[in-house]
């Protein structure tokens, strides 16, 4: 499974990194309320970095950035993107998020955005992004809750994974992703959606 997702995702990496965002002034306001969380000390992971823009926007604000990515050619293009703005402090690696092992409580801050929803084990990896957080750490996250979306996304979507132009979305509501990260966890201290079919943003601590 994760080989299938690997090979859809390098497929599209390209087309991906050109496509022009599709809201970027939500976008732009969940970077500002971001930045609010950083401090030039911190050490931030991202998981699921496609191809880097966030983290390198983001570079600027914090010490050190590790940004991981399933596909190898999401990867190779942040790290184009990195060398071109000659950033040195964000480090891309391959990686299976689900997969991923590192040192409890080594982290700042992780940030996961537009992965949740992708996950078929999505609470073992809020899980392990919780146990990598030092105590009062954050976890950032924007997320397609597609049970809150309109119902004719939500039949179109099958179709799409048919022909080989969707990857497995999980069906949750916003309320149920809440309740698994206060099972994994964390606090939520920042709730914001956009409106409908738009993704939720949220800001989640680990206690003290």
């Amino acid at each position: 499974m994760a080989a299938d997702k690997k090979k859809f995702w390098d497929k599209i990496a390209e087309k991906y990194s050109r496509d022009p965002i599709a809201d970027p002034q939500s976008y732009q306001i969940k970077l500002d309320i971001t930045r609010e969380y950083f401090h030039p000390d911190m050490r931030v992971l991202e998981i699921g970095c496609g191809t880097g823009s966030t983290a390198l926007y983001h570079a600027p604000a914090v010490a050190r950035i590790d940004a991981f990515d399933l596909s190898d050619t999401m990867i190779e293009i942040a790290k184009r993107k990195a060398e071109d703005a000659a950033v040195t402090n964000v480090h891309f690696h391959q990686g299976d998020v689900t997969a991923m092992s590192g040192s409890d409580e080594l982290y700042d801050a992780v940030m996961a955005h537009s992965l949740l929803h992708l996950l078929e084990d999505r609470e073992r990896v809020l899980k392990k992004a919780h146990a990598m957080l030092k105590p009062g750490g954050v976890f950032i996250s924007s997320t397609a809750c597609l049970r809150d979306f309109s119902c004719y996304i939500r039949a179109a979507l099958p179709v799409m994974q048919l022909i080989g132009k969707a990857p497995y979305v999980g069906s949750f509501t916003q309320e149920e992703l809440i309740n698994e990260m206060a099972r994994a966890g964390f606090s939520v201290v920042h709730q914001w959606c956009p409106g409908k079919n738009k993704a939720t943003f949220l800001v989640a601590t680990k206690a003290l």
